[in-house]
């Protein structure tokens, strides 16, 4: 048996969506919340790359502009 989120089962349960398709739902979104939880800790890093890049950009354009 997959990992599933309870809320959403429940809620789709609520809507009227047949108990199968609920539960294949919050698994299918339950994967996807994993997914997402693996990219999470590289964030601060990519966050830093794209930083470094944009410096040496504008440090780029300042000196095609001043010297």
């Amino acid at each position: 048996m997959s990992i599933m989120i309870a809320e959403v089962y429940e809620a789709l349960l609520e809507a009227g969506a047949s108990e199968s398709k609920a539960k294949a739902a919050a698994e299918s979104l339950a994967g996807y919340e994993n997914r997402f939880a693996k990219i999470e800790p590289d964030l601060p890093v990519i966050k830093w790359m794209v930083g470094a890049v944009i410096a040496g950009i504008i440090s780029l354009v300042i000196r095609a502009y001043v010297i």
